[in-house]
């Protein structure tokens, strides 16, 4: 199902792009953005965890820097059956934290500054459970390609309002203004179920549903005190929405109400 959602959503990436071009350039932009979508569709699976992790400020550490996280990821990879990821550090001071890769041989695990600071080492166990749920799981590279190119859809989508050879009737004006739109929704089309589905396996890996709910609790408030200043298009990627304290809600936001997903973790309880 993985590789299925993989192939849609980048069809479905691949046409927008085509019609941005088509909105810049006529049936030449055409040609020239289906060529970018044939090269993106293919970088974006060996490099989005790569970008990805530029894109959000991420720096590689070694076991030096901070031991104690090196441990607690190194258990909870052993526990999950998986091998080592690498490790990153975003300087920031909300709490959070996300994984990407194309594999779990190819993955990373970033967190912020912030989470480092707020959480227990139990409450913090309990957050990298869910963060490898996601890894075992095979989502991280649906999420990372749709993060890459989203990206790349708002950049081209600004572009058109100034390289637009259309712009006599509007079209690329109507294109720079759709085409972030468009993003989102491609970004939520990464189902926000995979979320409920990473809270349940992530605390069976751990043992401990409890200690990710307590832990969600705390990212949900401090990201909500808290900006953090990371693109849009990787919103997604973390295990609360880093724009809560803008407000982001509703129908567009990119995770399900924490409130829901603690409720169930609790239900785990014993």
């Amino acid at each position: 199902m993985q590789h299925l959602k993989t192939v849609v959503l980048l069809a479905a990436i691949s046409g927008l792009l085509i019609a941005i071009g088509g909105a810049i350039g006529g049936s030449g932009g055409v040609v020239v953005f289906a060529l970018i979508a044939a090269v993106m569709n293919f970088g974006s699976y060996w490099f989005s965890a790569d970008i990805v992790l530029r894109t959000a400020h991420a720096k590689e550490i070694e076991r030096s820097a901070d031991p104690d996280l090196f441990r607690l990821i190194e258990q909870v990879a052993s526990d999950a059956g998986m091998p080592m990821p690498r490790v990153y550090v975003i300087d920031s001071p909300q709490p959070n934290a996300f994984a990407t890769g194309r594999s779990p041989r190819h993955a990373a695990v970033a967190v912020t500054t912030g989470i480092r600071a707020l959480l227990t080492p139990r409450e913090l166990r309990g957050v990298l459970g869910h963060e490898m749920a996601h890894v075992k799981n095979r989502d991280i590279l649906t999420s990372s390609i749709v993060a890459t190119i989203a990206s790349a859809i708002s950049m081209v989508a600004w572009m058109s309002l100034w390289f637009g050879g259309r712009r006599e009737n509007g079209t690329g004006l109507i294109a720079a203004l759709l085409a972030p739109l468009a993003a989102t929704l491609i970004q939520l089309g990464v189902s926000r179920s995979r979320e409920y589905q990473a809270d349940a396996d992530g605390a069976r890996i751990v043992h401990d549903p409890e200690a990710l709910a307590s832990a969600l609790a705390k990212l949900e408030s401090g990201a909500r005190r808290t900006p953090m200043d990371v693109p849009a298009s990787t919103a997604h990627l973390f295990i609360v929405n880093p724009f809560s304290a803008r407000g982001a809600a509703g129908l567009f936001a990119t995770h399900p109400p924490v409130e829901q997903r603690i409720e169930r973790l609790l239900q785990m309880t014993p």
